[in-house]
């Protein structure tokens, strides 16, 4: 996936968080509302994650094609 390809996940996600939480305040959300929505968290973590990996492959002169979405595990442990 290229850095287009993932900019594009990233605002589809986003738009999806968006829409979930316009509704959460209009009225709640589900419990599959509130699933969704800390899914969508995981995978902007993800996907942010990747694009850091693929800068970082790119300026040590590596391909950027070599990094690899890590698993949620990993990227939730990230401290900010």
């Amino acid at each position: 996936m290229g850095d287009t390809e993932i900019h594009s996940r990233i605002e589809q996600l986003v738009g999806e968080e968006q829409e979930l939480y316009e509704r959460g305040a209009e009225g709640g959300l589900s419990e599959s509302d509130h699933r969704r929505l800390e899914s969508i968290k995981v995978g902007l973590d993800q996907c942010w994650d990747l694009l850091r990996q693929r800068r970082a492959l790119r300026e040590a002169g590596r391909d950027p094609g070599a990094a690899r979405v890590r698993d949620p595990d990993i990227v939730e442990r990230y401290e900010q």
